[in-house]
């Protein structure tokens, strides 16, 4: 049920009957204390200020206007002109009942499918996956799993870098060093990786025949592309076995590399020529957009070819938004990027649509996020310095995770440790950035996200597998949870718990609009803390009834639903016990 969608339609209806401006917004949410009400409408006060009323007179108006009987019980005025919205007991227990105890019925889809891309992951090939890689990976997943519940259809895109100045190091450090034709190892390749970038660095001379070779490499050498597709086998073998560890999404079918746009980039150049959008510049051709300056006033170009012939990423990304608006009809696209990428994405956007690469229709939106932190709050590093290897740090996740398991479970088989422990480890790497507001930095520690207090992943998954233990207590005692006959909702923590519930659906479209995982993280906190507050204070099992207590395990039937369905959104697993 879409509730803050229906009270703001209705409300809004009300604010025109009540004389006030076309563009009125109800502005409902929900309150934060019962004590005013269940709902809340702050969109009277912005209407009267423009009416030149006094807000509470225009409430009075507009609950005159305003009829809400069908799912509320009582509706108030408080303070200057808030709308106090208590939703009826029985409208709550019908709707509860109507979801049939599974969270999916919760759902209400958007009337018009789109068609989204998300763009996440993006790894530049030739060396292993780092920290830097697992928050574009699991907000991008987590957004393409909500759009596709919300009943969108979604094409991932891994637009991984394969192509450009790192390649041209590495093939030219192999022609140096007469490598054999064997294929190298990821970790081999890792240093050697290191030895080119040094040598790029260092030496002028072999950095301008890594700069050829990009150009080679480009222009469809033979040699250059052999060597370079040794690179590509061994990184994207890399890459999948960390997507399968992480419980991502991603698969060969969703990898379209920067390679895949090579032979569009010089139609690219054509297309702005003919618009007369290029312009060359210290022998670069660029584009130059009205209002992209820098402090000085000095205008900042976007170059989409280098003065020795080579493309950028700029010219790459505008080919990729041409094949996504014209090949793949998208209506929308998202980029999970850092935040550092903004003004990059600001300008792409801006040319993609002046030179009608994207047409207006085409929602393109970038979804920037902060850094990973370590507790020097600078970038998250090993001791030496280095950028920590994504493969290491889910090692230690789970190793971490299995001794707390050990502590809690000592009787556990070993093997049902180990497997907890991945399910633990994991998922709180994974929950402990979604719950951050995505453009945030965030101070990455072992003991806050293994913590099972709290907002955490653990706290969520004990939650459930306490639930799960209720139904294998009323299966030893011979018991059941039989077809409900009637919802129950006596105490006052029965009817907050299903009021947190019937808000899944909101949440799950306020992501879908906003691209912020973190409501839902945040909700489902709140939901096993309704939940924490219903299970001690209505006894389930020891019910003074068998309706009561049929009630009561629907409840706990449908939050266990809704945790489970939230969490397999986020890319997190489920232990039935912990």
């Amino acid at each position: 049920m879409k509730i803050i969608a229906v009270l703001n339609s209705r409300i809004e209806k009300a604010l025109l009957q009540a004389g006030a401006p076309e563009s009125s917004d109800a502005l409902v949410s929900y309150s934060k204390s019962a004590e005013f009400g269940d709902y809340q409408a702050n969109g009277v006060m912005a209407a009267a200020k423009r009416m030149n009323l006094k807000p509470r007179d225009l409430a009075v108006k507009v609950l005159e206007q305003m009829d809400l009987s069908d799912l509320a019980e009582k509706v108030e005025i408080a303070g200057p002109g808030f709308i106090n919205i208590f939703i009826k007991t029985e409208w709550l227990e019908q709707q509860l009942e109507l979801c049939k105890g599974h969270a999916r019925n919760l759902l209400q889809t958007e009337p018009e499918s789109q068609r989204i891309i998300v763009d996440y992951s993006g790894p530049n090939l030739a060396k292993e996956m780092h920290v830097g890689h697992l928050r574009s990976t699991i907000i991008g997943d987590a957004m393409a799993r909500l759009l596709e519940l919300s009943g969108h259809e979604v094409i991932r895109q891994n637009h991984v870098g394969d192509w450009g100045t790192q390649f041209g190091m590495l093939i030219t450090l192999l022609a140096d060093e007469h490598k054999s034709d064997s294929d190298f190892e990821l970790a081999d390749l890792e240093q050697f990786y290191r030895q080119a970038k040094s040598r790029f660095d260092q030496d002028p001379d072999f950095a301008e025949r890594a700069r050829k070779n990009v150009v080679a490499l480009q222009q469809g050498d033979a040699h250059c592309l052999s060597l370079w597709q040794r690179f590509i086998n061994q990184s994207m073998q890399h890459c999948f076995a960390i997507y399968q560890r992480l419980g991502v999404s991603l698969n060969e079918n969703h990898t379209r590399a920067e390679s895949a746009y090579n032979e569009d980039l010089p139609k690219i150049l054509v297309v702005l020529t003919e618009q007369n959008l290029l312009e060359q510049s210290e022998g670069a051709q660029c584009v130059f957009l009205p209002g992209f300056e820098t402090k000085e006033g000095t205008p900042l170009p976007i170059i989409v070819q280098k003065s020795d012939g080579a493309f950028l990423y700029a010219t790459t990304d505008l080919a990729a938004i041409r094949y996504r608006c014209d090949k793949l009809q998208a209506n929308r696209v998202l980029y999970f990027v850092d935040v550092r990428q903004s003004l990059h994405f600001k300008q792409i956007f801006a040319l993609a649509y002046k030179a009608k690469f994207a047409p207006i229709t085409c929602s393109l939106e970038h979804m920037p996020f902060g850094t990973m932190l370590g507790e020097d709050k600078k970038p998250f590093k090993t001791r030496s310095g280095d950028l920590v290897k994504l493969e290491d740090l889910l090692d230690e996740a789970e190793q971490r995770a299995y001794q707390l398991v050990s502590q809690k479970q000592p009787d556990l088989v070993d093997h049902e440790k180990k497997r907890i422990a991945r399910q633990v480890g994991i998922g709180a790497v994974k929950y402990a950035d979604l719950s951050k507001n995505r453009t945030s930095d965030y101070v990455f520690n072992w003991d806050s996200m293994l913590s099972f207090e709290g907002n955490t992943a653990p706290y969520l998954q004990y939650a459930y597998a306490r639930i799960q233990s209720i139904f294998r207590k009323l299966e030893d005692e011979k018991g059941s949870l039989s077809v409900l006959t009637k919802l129950q909702l006596k105490e006052l923590a029965e009817k907050q718990l299903a009021l947190k519930l019937l808000q899944f659906n909101d949440i799950v479209l306020s992501v879908a609009s906003e691209g912020y995982p973190h409501y839902l993280c945040k909700y489902l906190y709140e939901l096993t803390q309704s939940y924490m507050g219903f299970y001690e204070q209505c006894p389930v099992l020891k019910a003074e009834n068998s309706e009561i207590q049929q009630s009561r395990l629907y409840l706990c039937a449908l939050t266990a639903s809704v945790l489970r369905l939230g969490l397999d959104v986020l890319g997190i697993e489920t232990p039935d016990s912990m």
